[in-house]
């Protein structure tokens, strides 16, 4: 029986490109089965109103376990 999770999310870091991600993945032992990107906002204050402004993104890929 293998060690570790079936699955595991693993985050693209902050000064990280997207193929050292999964570089890093791929080391780990498993295997991409889906990318989730979400924006990330930041909250201003504009003359008495609330606006949310678009700052970045965050990119999440699900992966599970290569079975060997």
């Amino acid at each position: 029986m293998s060690k570790g999770k079936k699955k595991m999310m693993f985050e693209v870091q902050e000064n990280e490109t997207i193929g050292a991600c999964l570089d890093r993945i791929q080391k780990a032992g498993y295997m991409p089965v889906r990318r989730t990107e979400k924006p990330v906002f930041e909250e201003k204050i504009v003359e008495g109103s609330t606006i949310y402004e678009p700052i970045g993104r965050q990119i999440v890929f699900e992966a599970k376990l290569i079975e060997t």
